[in-house]
């Protein structure tokens, strides 16, 4: 590999180059082999064995090190061009969908993206300072979920205020909210999820028609503060769909 290429490669870390240059860099055979049949364009492909039908670049192992984003470099590499969607004006009242609100932290965006895909949802609004759906920590973390739900970054607040206004019940796990095991909840509707340390802020709980908690055992017992944002998606989502599998 030429010093350029191993520069551009690494340059992608940084959200700037990514935006730039339209590329994000996925490592791993498995998750590039379904990056391949997604119909998601890839740029270029470097592998450190013969794989892929013949259409990686082979590297030597010392080279993959060089460009892997990983601790421990894997067997492969690619430069993926990233998809561009249509964010919609407000959210589907009959489909549930996620709202993450300034969630910054890359493990927990790639967890959360990889229990949307897990529960069927299907599109995650974020905040423009949420951490970056393309972040190579964060499109690891996904396990190729990131091939299924779309993620799009917009003004939350502005999107929360449309789909309230289109009849949309809007959601949030807040302290003072209902006890989510005794509310009731409806079958589509936004989910909001707060910052790592600051929960919702006030200009998307603005828009929160439903509150709700995740309550403690015993409801007596002060033990942690709070759960894990993407701990806490994962409880709010089997709940719903636990739901709607019983109306269903």
């Amino acid at each position: 590999m030429t010093r350029s290429e191993i520069h551009f490669i690494r340059s992608l870390a940084d959200k700037r180059a990514r935006s730039e240059s339209g590329l994000f860099v996925a490592e791993g055979s498995k998750l590039i082999g379904e990056i391949l049949t997604s119909g998601w364009e890839v740029e270029a492909l470097y592998s450190t064995r013969e794989t892929f039908g013949g259409r990686a670049v082979m590297i030597s192992p010392s080279e993959m090190e060089r460009i892997s984003m990983l601790k421990t470099a894997n067997d492969s590499l690619a430069t993926v061009r990233m998809p561009r969607y249509a964010t919609p004006r407000a959210a589907d009242a009959s489909r549930l969908a996620l709202a993450l609100d300034a969630v910054r932290n890359p493990g927990n965006m790639g967890t959360i993206i990889r229990l949307a895909d897990w529960f069927g949802i299907g599109e995650i609004y974020c905040s423009e300072d949420s951490a970056d759906c393309f972040n190579p920590k964060v499109v690891q973390a996904t396990m190729g979920a990131i091939l299924r739900v779309k993620v799009h970054y917009t003004a939350l607040p502005a999107l929360l205020k449309r789909s309230v206004a289109d009849g949309v019940a809007v959601y949030g796990t807040m302290l003072d909210g209902g006890n989510i095991y005794s509310e009731p909840l409806t079958a589509g509707g936004i989910i909001v999820m707060g910052n790592e340390g600051q929960g919702i802020s006030p200009a998307c709980a603005a828009h929160v028609t439903r509150r709700l908690l995740i309550p403690p055992y015993p409801a007596s017992r002060h033990g942690s503060e709070s759960l894990n944002v993407a701990m806490a998606a994962a409880v709010v989502c089997a709940e719903f769909r636990r739901r709607a599998a019983i109306v269903g």
